[in-house]
């Protein structure tokens, strides 16, 4: 599928998500951890699925330089339930992706599995295993007379939280995954919670973010195992 006409379908056909009652515990605490990064050095684990990005001055940048496409940042570490933890900072863009992949599950556009959408005021979390990645309902949500059947079986699939987030500050993003249930903190405060069956998904084969516009920066990646 051409991919501008993904992305495009995405931002027009994306069904309304629920808001949801956020736990105020965490899902679990962070035990070995997998990856670190607070970019003092090269960063060599870091690929430009799509470029661009940078490591300079101990952050890193990613910025969009594809008319078609965000720029994909990613690191591969085979994962299940994690806890994710990041500084990022606004710097030009409005938005960004963290997208958890396998690239050897077929039946989801580019093996996307689950994702947090940050932007300037709300956080959107994605099963996109069962959801709108998932290719039978993507191709349903196409045809205008099967996308009300497709939106009744995209119920649940995600949520939505509205929240401020400052372009030109810092802040302190945590993604906890654990089973079915994902969990998102922003400055210490809960924000987001899905529970989709598509989340419980085996293998996590890789971690990414997608920026689209100018730019985003991000320190201090930290991926562990969760413990419960």
């Amino acid at each position: 599928m051409n991919v501008r006409l993904l992305f495009l379908l995405l931002a027009f056909l994306l069904p309304p998500a629920v808001k949801a009652e956020v736990p105020a515990a965490p899902l679990a605490q962070a035990g070995e951890l997998l990856f670190a990064d607070d970019f003092t050095s090269a960063g060599d684990e870091w690929k430009a699925v799509i470029p661009s990005f940078e490591i300079k001055e101990g952050v890193l940048r990613v910025w969009q330089t594809r008319a078609d496409h965000g720029a994909v940042c990613r690191v591969y570490r085979p994962m299940k339930d994690v806890i994710v933890s990041f500084r990022f900072k606004l710097d030009g863009s409005t938005g960004f992706n963290a997208v958890f992949d396998d690239k050897n599950h077929k039946g989801s556009h580019a093996g996307h599995i689950c994702r947090v959408a940050f932007a300037p005021k709300q956080v959107r979390l994605g099963d996109d295993k069962e959801g709108i990645m998932r290719n039978d309902l993507f191709e349903m949500r196409k045809d205008p007379a099967r996308k009300a059947e497709a939106d009744a079986l995209l119920k649940g699939r995600g949520s939505v939280a509205a929240f401020a987030i400052t372009p030109g500050e810092w802040h302190e993003a945590v993604i906890e995954i654990v089973g079915d249930r994902m969990r998102v903190v922003i400055d210490g405060q809960p924000v987001g919670f899905l529970q989709s069956p598509g989340i419980a998904h085996e293998t996590k084969e890789s971690f990414h973010f997608t920026v689209n516009g100018e730019g985003v920066l991000f320190d201090e990646v930290k991926i562990s195992r969760a413990v419960p």
